[in-house]
């Protein structure tokens, strides 16, 4: 069974338990490859696992009864998928999807809950850790309701720079149109609206950061308080830019 040093995993929720919070879950976890559109928490399916992402991008999605889609939230290197578990809620009707391939560290479900029963302290980092991901949905919600398409557009392409490595972000125009709620004709106009600002270079299936904090600008208001947030109730950088 492979051993796991806290100090080298690169999930930062693993990283920021104590040494006997990390102690009960690391005998039972397993890294594991994540492909694309691997879904992590399926509709209304007790999880089996939680999983501690340390590479690529989970996308959260909601359905309506008429099959409208829209995404609500990431999850990367800053999170953990199932995280409904915490909040004594044994299935969720949204979806977790890896929409960038990945990796990530997997703990049985049963083993993640029995941990939360016994370590108090525990339970409430998770609690709190919940609340940073309840106030991301509803600055999407804030963002969908107050800003300009290509404010939002230059609020998910930062969310999605947070949470994968590099300037280069292999974010495809179908999912870019998934997390605004629009067609991907729209998404290909404002995509243009971006780079006539030399923020972004948008390529087929790319789309690469030329400035991060021209980006910032342009989100505006619609950007940065769950990223500061994350920070403040955990205690670490949501991202290290």
């Amino acid at each position: 069974m492979h051993h796991f040093d806290q100090s080298t995993v690169e999930n930062t929720l693993l990283k920021l338990l104590s040494v006997d919070g990390f102690a009960r879950l690391s005998g039972e976890m397993e890294r594991v490859d994540l492909p694309l559109r691997h879904v992590l928490v399926a509709s209304d399916v007790p999880s089996t696992h939680v999983c501690f992402l340390e590479r690529g991008l989970g996308s959260m999605v909601v359905s309506s009864s008429d099959e409208e889609v829209v995404e609500i939230g990431h999850i990367g290197s800053e999170g953990a998928s199932g995280m409904h578990v915490v909040l004594a809620v044994e299935t969720t009707p949204t979806r977790t999807f890896m929409q960038v391939a990945g990796s990530g560290i997997m703990v049985p479900m049963e083993t993640f809950q029995r941990a939360l029963a016994d370590d108090p302290e525990m339970k409430d980092f998770f609690l709190r850790y919940v609340h940073t991901t309840v106030l991301q949905l509803a600055h999407s919600a804030l963002a969908n309701a107050r800003y300009n398409m290509h404010e939002r557009l230059a609020r998910w392409i930062l969310m999605c720079h947070d949470r994968l490595e590099g300037n280069n972000l292999a974010i495809t125009h179908e999912f870019l149109a998934l997390m605004l709620g629009v067609r991907r004709s729209g998404v290909t106009n404002e995509l243009h609206v971006l780079e006539g600002v030399h923020a972004i270079r948008s390529t087929r299936g790319n789309v690469r950061i030329l400035d991060r904090e021209k980006l910032i600008e342009i989100a505006g208001g619609c950007y940065g308080v769950p990223e500061r947030e994350y920070e403040k109730v955990l205690g670490l950088p949501h991202c290290a830019r």
